[in-house]
């Protein structure tokens, strides 16, 4: 059950280190971060639907590479990464990602998000050769209350490639999936 007793809606922007209690901003936040992240939860067995995009200014395109998407994309896929939350739905944009997770009882929104970003970034970096971030430290959050429809935010979350004109068709980008299918 999605929002077993919580009726309200939240949307948080957070950095992991945030997330597990550390207070100040981090390099590369942005302003209005903090004023975000206040009132920010993370609930066992609720679900969000998660932005997370890549660093720079101008957002690095770094996933127009199919072969560094691919790797990325597996990430996404693992189970040891995710723990005992579910991955609902997720696509991988050129340069951000958007995932709709299911929190287990053990880890916080924070922790499932450092790992799927720490592992992709690692793997991706190896592939290019180079170190540092891949990904802004900070992410969006939803959290979906009780009434909201899960099979319609996957929706929204696998047609960003229609919506950002790169297919025509949802089935004709690589880069996303849902439990659904």
């Amino acid at each position: 059950m999605v929002g077993a007793g919580h009726a309200r809606e939240f949307t948080t922007m957070m950095t992991e280190d945030e997330d597990r209690g550390h207070g100040p901003l981090l390099p590369g936040d942005q302003p209005g971060h903090r004023a975000l992240r206040r009132g920010r939860v993370s609930l066992a067995e609720h679900v969000y639907l998660v932005t997370a995009t890549t660093v720079g200014r101008g957002r690095e395109r770094v996933f127009v590479d199919f072969g560094n998407a691919c790797l990325a994309a597996r990430c996404f896929g693992n189970k040891d990464l995710l723990g005992d939350a579910t991955l609902l739905a997720w696509v991988l944009m050129p340069d951000h990602a958007h995932w709709l997770l299911r929190l287990g009882e053990r880890d916080s929104l924070g922790v499932v998000v450092n790992r799927l970003k720490s592992a992709s970034a690692r793997v991706v970096n190896r592939r290019l050769g180079r170190r540092g971030s891949l990904w802004a430290p900070a992410y969006h959050d939803h959290g979906l209350r009780e009434e909201d429809d899960l099979r319609a935010a996957a929706r929204y979350v696998v047609a960003n490639p229609v919506r950002g004109g790169l297919v025509g068709r949802v089935g004709d980008y690589p880069f996303w999936d849902a439990v659904w299918l």
